[in-house]
């Protein structure tokens, strides 16, 4: 991909993980830590740069992603919630891309194809969103187009990156995926629930 025109990565890893009751980032699934394979996919599917927003034990996470060819950037607002991390990654995104796909780091069924395939439809058809609907659901990954970054930029509250989605969905192209695909990692129960979804990566 040239890169005076190449698509961003912006990944969301910067939540406080509440309910789980420790870092999920750092949990081990499948031979490596939550945050460490959601980084590797997003280069993997050739997103440029990889942009991880960090916040809650940026230090000790930051580790976990040493060496991968990806930024950090770290967000000192995070416990105002996802939308703040969701800004603070989009502000950071260089002049030179023309496009944004934001991830969650706890998505772990979402794979590098998959992200390549939203790139590939943006490409092919110029939309200003390309998003990923998981049967009737809208969810992460979702690329947006430069001109909705000043949007995303301002928006306030939680949601505000589904608002725009709303607001802009005469405009935007859908990837269906199927709905096993939308899984998080949230609770301590669901650790080998995903764990066995992965089968043999564990």
């Amino acid at each position: 991909m040239d890169r005076r025109d190449s698509v961003a990565g912006v990944v969301l890893a910067a939540g406080t993980s509440s309910r789980m009751g420790r870092n999920k980032l750092l949990l081990e699934v499948a031979g490596q830590s939550v945050l460490r394979r959601a980084v590797l996919i997003a280069v993997e599917a050739g997103l440029d740069p990889v942009l991880v927003v960090l916040g809650h034990e940026s230090e000790r996470v930051r580790a976990e992603i040493e060496g991968l060819r990806c930024e950090v950037v770290v967000n000192p607002g995070y416990q105002e919630g996802i939308h703040s991390s969701l800004r603070t990654g989009i502000a950071a995104v260089p002049e030179r891309c023309e496009a944004a796909v934001v991830l969650l780091a706890d998505m772990l069924l979402v794979e590098a194809w998959m992200i390549r395939t939203l790139v590939q439809r943006y490409e092919t058809e110029r939309p200003a969103l390309v998003v990923s609907d998981y049967e009737g659901v809208d969810a992460p990954p979702i690329l947006y187009d430069r001109q909705l970054f000043g949007e995303l930029r301002v928006l306030e509250g939680e949601g505000c990156g589904k608002r725009v989605v709303k607001r802009h969905t005469a405009e935007a192209v859908r990837v269906r995926w199927p709905a096993r695909a939308l899984t998080d990692l949230d609770r301590p129960e669901d650790i080998e629930r995903i764990r066995d979804e992965l089968g043999g990566e564990r």
